[in-house]
């Protein structure tokens, strides 16, 4: 080739590549590194509405169905989703520029005009790979974001839990609020019951505010549970953590109260436990109030000693297991609630140490009923005349065990609770007091003369006479263990306002009969207070199934996705912004000059 061609194509090179780099590449590489950026947090921002928008549970960040219940969003799920972004956009961002220099090169490279493109095909790579940079921080302000939502809202929720939770002790307590199981092998205190699901069935052992949530749990069908009972949980069904037993209704919410009925056999313990029962529920209809069986079966066993009682006859002999409570939710407005524990052992479980020890409810009340037949005592036994026997075993079945002994055997069972068996309140019931008003041992001490009618009647009274038929020791150990004791004489003609105010005051309910102010009361509008049987009737709206179905994430995680997702287009909205202002300062044109 000619040297003078060699000359000009030198001189045009050189010319090429000074406007190249002086003119070309300064506007060129920025403007590239700008584009490349944008470009960048476009397909960063793509991937993130792809994954944090959509509200099924399959995706590019898939939610995986729980065991029992979700948990909450900012523990895990947001880096799980954070990390489906951040896998999908770093690969397809580096294929992508990868596959642009690739372009660039075989384009503008690829022939003899690459010595004249070098400088244009230097600037589209150089602010390619110099786009890296502001990528990664764009990356790094992304995951800054995310720990920003993540602590501010974790900050939050920590708050909402621990208040939540503080809250619901704090009432508890000075509800004085106990849970125990009423199932026999098990009678053990429950610190949280075993809550169902209304929708699929699930057992939540822990529905506490905690890592599932705050104010609801949500289970894996989707439905949303309350976590506190004053937020609604006691309107699921509850089980009891150890024997999986049903517990009642409204457990948590209102005191359960065990009342066993300590005795003999033959004692009469089922008798009087029925004559509570009515008694009580007298008293809850003339109050407005309202006396409810938690189990059908012993509202069905009620009805029938009711009418075995109306026949003249006796209620059927205790069988040998251990009982199940007989469970009475009580509802007096304006005054207390309480789910009576009514513990009715066979009497032989009193008749052995063996036997008192598997009596577990004793440990967790703070009331006994102790039910004495005063025909079980040597000494009313040994005073009776022929003629007196004759007519107490005709009229009625006489335990043959000591009331001293049986009791005994019970405070010695309970000296292995931490309060040493302390209790506080005793009530002593002297059963059969009909029949006994009409023995000559059955007169006040000190009174031989009373008459029948004045017989014993009166708490100082059978104090005075138990003392006087050799019960002397067992009512002096009943003033050294409880707080306060009280006696009873029961009869089948037992005044039944006599009977409630005596439960009431064992069970920790107010003993007032007076009616609430401004209610007309049963007998007032004509009905029979006592007329009507308790039945089962529900004293809790179960709770409604709500929540979204089991193919779409909770509402708390769709929340916390687009929480993220309008921080990520905040960022995007700032940083577009901002590398437009920063081109505009750095490469002024003249017709931006009117602006």
């Amino acid at each position: 080739m000619h040297p003078v061609v060699l000359l000009l194509l030198a001189a045009a090179w050189v010319g090429a590549m000074w406007l190249g780099f002086a003119v070309v590449f300064p506007v060129l590489f920025p403007a590239t590194l700008v584009i490349a950026g944008a470009a960048a947090l476009g397909l960063y921002y793509l991937h993130a509405c792809r994954t944090l928008g959509p509200s099924t549970a399959k995706g590019p960040s898939p939610v995986a169905e729980p065991e029992i219940s979700y948990r909450h969003y900012l523990l895990s799920q947001v880096w799980w989703d954070w990390w489906a972004i951040a896998r999908t956009v770093v690969p397809r961002v580096w294929k992508t520029a990868s596959g642009i220099v690739v372009t660039l090169t075989k384009t503008l490279m690829g022939g003899p005009w690459g010595f004249f493109a070098l400088p244009i095909w230097l600037a589209l790579c150089a602010g390619i790979a110099a786009a890296a940079i502001p990528a990664a921080a764009i990356g790094a302000a992304l995951t800054v974001l995310y720990g920003a939502v993540a602590a501010v809202g974790l900050a939050t929720w920590l708050v909402c839990v621990f208040v939540l939770a503080a809250v619901e002790r704090l009432s508890m307590a000075y509800a004085r609020i106990l849970q125990t199981c009423p199932h026999p092998f098990c009678y053990e205190k429950i610190a949280l019951p075993v809550y169902e699901c209304p929708g699929c069935g699930a057992r939540h052992p822990r529905l506490t505010p905690g890592p599932a949530g705050a104010f609801r749990h949500v289970c894996r069908c989707g439905a949303r549970l309350p976590t506190t009972v004053f937020l609604g949980r006691f309107r699921l069904a509850a089980y009891c953590p150890h024997c999986n037993g049903r517990l009642p209704e409204r457990i948590g919410r209102v005191r359960v109260e065990p009342l066993p009925f300590v005795g003999g056999p033959a004692a009469g313990k089922t008798t009087f436990m029925i004559l509570g029962i009515r008694a009580l529920h007298v008293r809850a209809q003339a109050l407005d109030g309202r006396l409810a069986f938690v189990e059908q079966r012993h509202a069905q066993a009620y009805a029938i000693a009711i009418e075995e009682f109306q026949r003249g006859g006796r209620p059927a002999k205790t069988g040998p297991e251990l009982p199940l409570a007989t469970m009475v939710d009580i509802d007096l407005p304006g005054r207390a609630r309480r789910i009576l524990y009514l513990f009715d052992p066979a009497g032989e479980h009193y008749t052995g140490a063996t036997e008192v020890e598997s009596l577990r409810y004793l440990d967790h009340g703070e009331a006994l009923l102790f039910v004495v037949d005063p025909f079980a005592l040597p000494q009313v036994r040994a005073a009776l005349t022929a003629e007196e026997r004759d007519r107490v075993d005709r009229s009625a079945a006489s335990s043959d065990e000591d009331p001293a002994d049986t009791l005994q055997r019970v405070l010695n069972g309970l000296r292995s609770r931490p309060d040493r068996g302390r209790q506080k309140r005793v009530a002593v019931i002297v059963t059969k007091t009909d029949l006994l008003a009409a023995t000559e041992i059955g007169r006040v001490p000190g009174r031989d003369d009373a008459p029948e009618g004045e017989r014993l009647d009166g708490d100082g009274a059978l104090r005075a006479w138990l003392d006087h038929v050799g019960l002397g020791n067992t009512v002096r150990a009943l003033d050294q263990v409880a707080g306060e004791v009280r006696y009873f004489g029961s009869g089948l003609a037992t005044d039944p306002d006599g009977v409630a105010d005596l439960l009431a005051w064992a069970s920790g309910l107010p003993a007032d009969r007076r009616q609430p102010a401004g209610a007309d009361s049963a007998a007032d509008r004509g009905a029979d207070p006592g007329g009507e049987l308790p039945g089962t009737a529900p004293l809790r709206a179960p709770w409604p199934v709500r929540g979204r179905d089991a193919t779409r994430v909770p509402a708390g995680y769709q929340a916390g996705r687009w929480a993220v997702l309008v921080g990520l287009s905040v960022l995007t909205v700032a940083t577009l912004t901002g590398a437009v202002v920063a081109a505009a300062e750095r490469f002024p044109f003249p017709y931006w000059a009117p602006f």
